[in-house]
């Protein structure tokens, strides 16, 4: 081969490897945002079976027993809003609700940011 010829080749090379690296990273991004949807519909699947089996003794006449989330420092008839209820249940299902990384997978246990958000 001549030395022009040896040198395109590398380059050449050179394209397709860096064409797969930029396959790789994107390749990594979907498979992070698969694992997070996993995640997240395995929590709610939980969650409904847990409301199902909670609703079973209803069907047969047995009521529900109502569960209302009241914050500290109000009175235990006042009920708390739905946004409220909405962050804390997104928080339960392993959701970052903090403004520092809001949406995210909590993968490393409790965040003191979402935690301090929770009980103002």
């Amino acid at each position: 081969m001549e030395k022009k010829s040896i040198f395109a080749h590398i380059q050449e090379m050179e394209t397709q490897m860096g064409q797969i690296h930029s396959d790789l990273g994107e390749m990594k991004l979907i498979m992070k945002e698969l694992l997070e949807e996993n995640h997240r519909l395995t929590l709610e699947n939980e969650h409904l079976r847990k409301i199902l089996k909670e609703a079973l003794p209803a069907e047969e006449g047995t009521p529900l027993p109502q569960q209302h989330v009241t914050m500290k420092n109000e009175h235990p008839n006042e009920v708390v809003g739905e946004g409220y209820d909405n962050l804390a249940r997104l928080y339960h299902e392993g959701f970052h609700i903090c403004n520092v990384y809001y949406g995210h997978l909590r993968t490393e246990g409790d965040c003191l940011f979402c935690l301090s958000f929770l009980n103002k």
